[in-house]
């Protein structure tokens, strides 16, 4: 059972908004697609493992310290005797394998997932020591892309190739595993240690002020035009959605941006810029709690 769902990345969620919003500089826009790539990737293989039948803790996107060095697990798996760890990598087209080194086709050094895996497998070891913990660790790289291809792969490196997961899941599935009370307190000591702060987290400066206002389209992220309707139609792509569904969107957009605002009537209009004041009032006492009075009044 999946014991710690996975959640979008704040940073992710961020530069997603920006990226709608702003021109984003070269790095950024690179970043964003790196961890917009990373992240389906791990959305994929959960969708895996959600299948499993078999008792196990799984424990999605860990972000843990020990003896200050700060280490990402994208997938923990508690059960079968042992803690298996599963590094996914959404990497998609041909590479090659060469002297302990991973090339694209352009023959690109990257950065070796294997080497990354040994050093969280190390420090998640010390970490479970430290806490009072003894499990065998099983730690694997999971290449998750099924356009994935790796010319001179090694044999003998833990490695799950994307023809592979399903079998490899399955063999899991299959092994007997029973969760124990010291299961699960290891689960929740994990959960209790995760930072839900990032100290990688590479976030580009930006002010209310210069971010284009407007509603965007679910679908294809064009900015929508006014209307009278219940509905918003894109003009680019022709999608439907209502437009308290649409609104609501945006004003999560704007509580991600800026976590510290009050949510008031005026700065939604301003936010949504192409509605009523009225309406989005109207919206915003359907769905939220009206807090103070009058020119005070902000909403929860």
């Amino acid at each position: 059972m999946h014991y710690k769902l996975r959640t979008k990345p704040n940073e992710l969620a961020i530069l997603e908004i920006l990226d709608k919003r702003m021109n984003l500089k070269r790095e950024d826009k690179k970043r964003y697609y790196n961890l917009k790539k990373g992240y389906e990737g791990e959305v994929l293989f959960d969708s895996f493992t959600k299948k499993l039948q078999c008792e196990c803790l799984i424990l999605n996107d860990l972000l843990l310290t020990q003896n200050h060095s700060t280490f990402q697990l994208d997938t923990l798996m508690i059960g079968h005797g042992k803690i298996h760890l599963f590094d996914v990598k959404n990497h998609e087209g041909d590479h090659y394998y060469e002297a302990d080194s991973l090339y694209n086709n352009s023959g690109v050094k990257l950065n070796n997932p294997l080497h990354q895996l040994a050093r969280s497998e190390s420090l998640l070891q010390k970490l479970l020591f430290t806490h009072g913990y003894k499990y065998s660790l099983d730690a694997s790289v999971v290449f998750i892309n099924s356009s994935f291809t790796m010319y001179q792969a090694p044999r003998d490196k833990p490695i799950i190739y994307p023809t592979q997961v399903k079998t490899h899941l399955n063999q899991l599935n299959n092994t007997p595993s029973k969760i124990t009370d010291q299961h699960i307190n290891l689960a929740d000591q994990l959960i209790a240690l995760h930072q839900t702060e990032s100290h990688f987290a590479q976030i580009p400066n930006y002010k209310y002020q210069s971010l284009r206002k407007g509603v965007a389209c679910v679908k294809c992220h064009s900015f929508l035009k006014a209307t009278s309707k219940r509905t918003f139609v894109c003009q680019v792509c022709r999608h439907g959605e209502a437009v308290s569904n649409a609104v609501l969107r945006s004003i999560e957009e704007f509580r991600v941006l800026f976590p510290n605002e009050k949510i008031t009537t005026p700065i939604i209009h301003d936010w949504c810029g192409i509605l009523e004041e009225r309406r989005v009032r109207r919206i915003l006492l359907k769905h939220f709690k009206r807090v103070g009075p009058h020119r005070w009044t902000y909403f929860e």
